[in-house]
């Protein structure tokens, strides 16, 4: 198949694609604006603020697995869950921007972490089942690859959109009279109209497709906990769950320490958060196509390895150097940027390659719980990385009442957007050191693959890295 042939078809893929609106629109919103929001108008603690996000986060990840078992369940069908998870998911992250004045630390506190829960459940209910059914659709390696570039580059708008929107709308609607509690609520309300109709619109470009459920040998009893040991016990899973887990922690923290800088050491206005974006968004667009590039002429693996090794050259120099003009903040966006570039470009397609993996080890295809758990450690990741913005401003003094923050707070805020968060990203390059799916294995690995489903002699010459030694090669009996 070419690179540029879709089973989908252009206009129906590019129409799935946009599917990706829905759930980075409200991600990218939520890390860069929740911690903000809780601290700076709902008036949370930091500390508080970041456990928010840490106790409602990890909890949806615990539930990650679970959604992605049942999407795989004997007549399940992921566009199901994707359709029913669209309503409770935009009213819930309505729910989480709500001020609740007068009401006490600790029952704000709960309040927040209960819709935030919620949001995140049905949160997850779209996107596993939307992440998870390109597995389905195809398994060649490069169009895995193309559809995940068309669906990076779309998000690039979803990015300008959920960090640019909540620095301008608000003001905007407290100019037309609204208070900064309703100005919010409103911003939001926009954003979920514009996360519903392109989650419509990717639900209604997948009606027509051929989804391939190879036979189970598995039956319809819930069987979670040996389905996620099968899967955790794959060769390649714990290099992979480093790699994302860590970078992760990285992305997270910047993100949400993105408006601290702004702030606090740039000494400028929210409104500046449309040029961090831009530049993000510009520099996305031109890394996006050198990942896939590399990924093409390469493999998924190196294509980041590259990448990410610019990202932590651009942190480490952004830390020498400081965070305290707006030249040095376009620095620190586009070396966020690139990590973006290259992760969201490959990190499912990298996902969908276990899915064959475990076919080979287990003689299953479990697409949607295979995508599930690259999710829960996402999450996991992600809620580790806010959770520890808010803890480290907390630690280096950060008061959300006081106009001019110390210089020790803002050399520490400095520190939570370049230093630490490349000690993180470290971390997740050496997971991709010795990740051991490439490009030639994978081929390898499906011709074994579809030797093996024809009842065929096949063998696994080569692909010990991927399966280690117990998947050896069957032949049936004449």
């Amino acid at each position: 198949m070419g690179k540029n042939t879709f089973t989908l078809g252009k206009r129906r893929t590019y129409g799935y694609a946009s599917g990706i609106i829905t759930e980075s629109l409200i991600y990218n919103m939520y890390f860069t604006y929740y911690l903000v929001f809780l601290t700076d108008v709902a008036k949370l603690n930091p500390a508080l603020a970041g456990t928010v996000s840490l106790i409602s986060i990890i909890c949806d990840a615990v539930a990650d697995p679970i959604i992605g078992y049942l999407s795989d369940r004997p007549g399940s069908d992921k566009r199901r869950f994707m359709a029913r998870a669209l309503f409770p998911m935009v009213l819930m992250i309505l729910a989480a921007f709500i001020q609740i004045p007068g009401a006490s630390d600790g029952l704000r506190f709960l309040y927040y972490v209960v819709v935030t829960i919620l949001f995140w459940i049905s949160y997850t209910t779209y996107t596993i089942p939307y992440y998870a059914v390109v597995a389905e659709i195809t398994e060649n390696y490069d169009e895995r690859t193309n559809i995940r570039s068309i669906s990076s580059m779309i998000n690039t708008a979803a990015i300008l959109l959920g960090n640019i929107l909540p620095a301008v709308l608000p003001a905007m609607f407290v100019g037309l009279g609204l208070s900064l509690a309703m100005g919010w609520v409103s911003t939001i309300g926009v954003l979920a109209v514009l996360a519903l109709i392109f989650g419509i619109l990717a639900v209604r470009s997948l009606r027509v497709a051929k989804l391939r459920r190879e036979p189970s040998n598995e039956t319809a009893k819930f069987d979670f906990f040996r389905t996620m040991g099968s899967i955790f016990r794959l060769k390649p899973f714990i290099p992979f769950a480093i790699f994302v887990l860590f970078y992760l922690i990285a992305s997270s923290m910047i993100q949400a320490n993105i408006v601290y800088l702004i702030l606090n050491c740039v000494g400028l206005t929210t409104d500046y958060m449309a040029v961090v974006v831009l530049v993000l968004a510009v520099i996305m667009m031109i890394f996006i196509p050198i990942t896939t590039k590399i990924a093409e002429k390469k493999d998924r693996r190196t294509a980041c390895l590259v990448i990410f090794s610019l990202m932590l050259l651009g942190l480490i120099t952004a830390f020498f150097l400081g965070v305290r003009s707006l030249p040095m903040l376009i620095f620190e966006a586009a070396t966020m940027a690139l990590g973006s570039a290259a992760f969201w470009t490959v990190f499912y397609s990298i996902s969908y390659d276990l899915v064959e993996v475990d076919e080979m080890v287990n003689d299953v295809r479990r697409e949607g719980a295979i995508t599930a758990v690259p999710q829960f450690i996402q999450k996991f990741g992600a809620a580790i990385g806010m959770w520890l913005a808010g803890i480290f401003l907390a630690f280096y003094g950060y008061n959300a009442n006081s106009p001019v923050q110390t210089e020790a707070t803002k050399s520490g805020i400095e520190n939570i957007g370049t230093i630490i968060p490349a000690v993180f990203l470290s971390v997740s390059i050496i997971g991709l050191i010795l990740y051991p799916i490439t490009k030639k294995r994978y081929s390898l690995l499906v011709a074994a693959l579809e030797k093996k489903r024809a009842g065929e002699p096949y063998d696994v010459e080569g692909l010990s890295p991927l399966i280690g030694k117990s998947a050896e090669p069957k032949q049936k009996s004449e």
